[in-house]
């Protein structure tokens, strides 16, 4: 058994630890004005709904000017709506309807890079003595190399969203850093300049009123200046070069300046969350601790990165063991200094029920108990918007219905390289695109899932007819509000919250077990990640199964029966001891 310690309880500045977060992903989530698309209007419609499920934060996913390459996430303009979701009106009118109702809401932050069509690209572009040219990475190609010519880009690394990371400009014969698309030209935070550009930005939407950031592959943003070659990919034509720009040799003065220009005069009122790919358990301690001064917490993609073997397209399956293994470590790493945060599904995952659980015989069984797993865990929980309805992923029967960039570009060098058949290609999409998150919300039985009174921009998964808001609202047995008692639960009982966190049966293939203690407060979580029944072998197994079962998922088990768990059922068990006995 793994210990990780108690923390106590947090200050007024530290609201967010018992917070729930739901993250709306704007294009999919309510169509106000029929044009097939989400907006800001139609969220503020919904509201209410979110009232009922009982969430305390709105996390929006970009809703700026944007040509959307890549849905938003490539921004042309930082201090405006596109008119794709409405106008800076719409968005006050949001931001007063959710404070009304006592919800924050904070906005996405996109700084590592911006969209090509940017003023500060723009100007970038416009020759090499423009005053901002070193607003962003510009290189000649290798000694020696015509521009253009096969490997003559500056370094050899790959983009994340495939191909080489730098795009010749024809006009300059030069070439720009692009770690996402070519359409997303990375800032060079190496200028002060840019810093403080951002930084202003950043002040004027506190100004307006939200109530902090989500940032965006936020530690991407410190490169090594001398962008030295990363090592070679099996099979690849581009090398990783992630060791010269994960957590770079300024991460950690960036944030740090970023907090003091932007937060130090607001104390205790925002949020700040800082999503890092990459990032370990030692830097994760680092970047949350908060006499340092850097954010809240950060995103971690290591449990979300088990089931994939070389690529994230190879898809291997879940070890359980692997999973406790991971969120184990982050429990520990983090539990002195820092905090976690905790999430199965966000905009760029496929969705859980289909990925770690059963989404067909098992789907709302499955569904609940990954909840429950994920909630009693020490740490803010993010629900993603459809999460709560046990939402699955999406058929995709053919390419076309593919909207996401990174996956089209994956299926075009997939099945380009030989690397695979158009089948197989396809296959992997269907696992692991990120549009299995993006299929529009799922609102009632009716015509377009109650999303939009249009065709959307992507189609909608078949199963609305049956999974949906409305029909899950009217049945107290269903995941949503399995969902609203988690996060009662982690309003009343300050052990969810403040406990301390123990692993148990580390080494069981089927049962996700831990104990949270607060005071004489012993919480014990259980999860059956199996469609078998589940024996818990724990020495006071017998004593648990007579504990109160404070949270279950599925029919309560006859009082004193065995400690054994059905299908994918999780159970929380709580019980009182002596300070003396807790501690053992």
């Amino acid at each position: 058994m793994t210990g990780a310690g108690s923390q106590s309880p947090a200050s007024a500045d530290q609201w967010w630890k018992s917070a729930v977060v739901y993250q709306i992903y704007p294009r999919s989530f309510a169509d106000s004005n029929s044009d097939g698309v989400g907006d800001i209007r139609g969220i503020t419609a919904r509201l209410d709904y979110l009232v009922k499920l009982g969430v305390d934060v709105l996390w929006l996913s970009p809703v700026y000017p944007s040509p959307q390459a890549d849905h938003g996430y490539d921004i042309s303009d930082y201090q405006d709506i596109d008119p794709l979701f409405g106008s800076l009106e719409d968005l006050d009118t949001l931001l007063h309807a959710a404070h009304q109702r006592g919800m924050r809401l904070i906005m996405d932050l996109v700084v590592n890079h911006t969209s090509d069509q940017h003023p500060w690209f723009v100007e970038s572009r416009s020759g090499t003595t423009s005053p901002r040219r070193d607003w962003y990475w510009w290189r000649p190609p290798r000694y020696g190399m015509q521009p253009g010519a096969p490997g003559a880009e500056p370094t050899n690394w790959s983009s994340i969203f495939s191909g080489s990371a730098w795009q010749l400009d024809d006009d300059s014969s030069e070439y720009y850093l692009h770690l996402f698309s070519r359409k997303q030209p990375d800032l060079n935070w190496e200028n002060a300049e840019v810093r403080h550009a951002v930084y202003a930005m950043m002040r004027w939407w506190l100004d307006r009123g939200i109530d902090g950031f989500r940032m965006d592959v936020i530690n991407l943003i410190s490169k090594n200046p001398s962008l030295p070659d990363g090592h070679h990919l099996p099979h690849q034509p581009y090398a990783d070069g992630s060791e010269h720009y994960v957590c770079g040799p300024r991460i950690h003065d960036f944030l740090r300046e970023m907090r003091h220009n932007v937060f130090a005069d607001r104390p205790g009122k925002y949020l700040t969350v800082g999503e890092m790919p990459g990032v370990t358990v030692d830097e994760g301690r680092l970047f949350t601790d908060p006499a340092r001064g850097e954010v809240d917490m950060v995103f971690q993609f290591e449990h979300v990165q088990l089931d994939q073997g070389d690529t994230k397209w190879d898809y291997v399956g879940l070890d359980l063991r692997d999973l406790k293994a991971s969120f184990g470590r982050w429990q520990a790493g983090l539990a002195e200094v820092g905090w976690n945060s905790l999430y199965w599904n966000n905009h760029d995952q496929p969705r859980v029920v289909s990925r770690y659980g059963d989404d067909g015989r098992y789907r709302v069984a499955s569904a609940k108990m990954l909840a429950t797993v994920l909630h009693l865990h020490r740490g803010t929980p993010y629900i993603f918007q459809g999460e709560e309805l046990g939402m699955t992923n999406g058929p995709f029967e053919t390419l076309d219905e593919f909207r996401d960039i990174e996956s089209l570009n994956q299926y075009a060098e997939m099945t380009g390289s030989k690397l695979a058949t158009p089948d197989e290609a396809l296959a992997a999409l269907r696992i692991m695109s990120r549009d299995n998150g993006r299929t529009p919300m799922q609102w009632d039985a009716g015509p377009w899932a109650g999303f939009s009174m249009a065709r959307p921009w992507i189609p909608i998964n078949p199963n609305y007819t049956e999974i949906n808001a409305e029909a899950a609202i009217a049945d107290p047995d269903s995941v949503f509000h399995h969902y609203r008692k988690l996060i009662e639960l982690r309003h009343s009982e300050p052990v969810v919250v403040h406990g301390s966190f123990h692993m148990l049966l580390p080494h069981d293939e089927q049962i996700y077990a831990f104990l949270r203690r607060l005071g004489g407060v012993e919480l014990l979580v259980l999860g059956n990640f199996s469609s078998a029944d589940a024996v818990v072998d724990l020495p006071d197994a017998a004593e648990w199964a007579g504990a109160d079962l404070l949270l279950g998922t599925q029919p309560d088990p006859e009082p004193g029966a065995p400690l054994v768990l059905r299908p994918w059922e999780g159970r929380v068990y709580r019980r009182a001891r002596e300070v003396g006995a807790a501690g053992r």
